[in-house]
């Protein structure tokens, strides 16, 4: 019971995250030629969406927050 709630958790986040690089962001087909320029595309996909969920999550926040952490740095 426990293995079924986690797939079910595993389906709705990680699997989510591969189903919009594909549809989202183009990670279906490779756009460059080379293991190398397409692992530079994967990965600047995957920086992409890291950086769409930090704005979300900072936006849900609050701006006060938003203004504390840049202080903080």
């Amino acid at each position: 019971e426990r293995g079924k709630q986690l797939y079910k958790r595993r389906s709705q986040t990680i699997e989510r995250s591969f189903a919009d690089a594909k549809e989202l962001h183009g990670l279906r087909y490779a756009r460059y030629r080379g293991l190398a320029k397409v692992r530079e595309q994967c990965l600047l996909i995957a920086v992409a969406q890291n950086i769409k969920k930090m704005a979300l999550l900072l936006s849900k926040r609050g701006k006060g927050f938003v203004i504390r952490l840049i202080y903080q740095i």
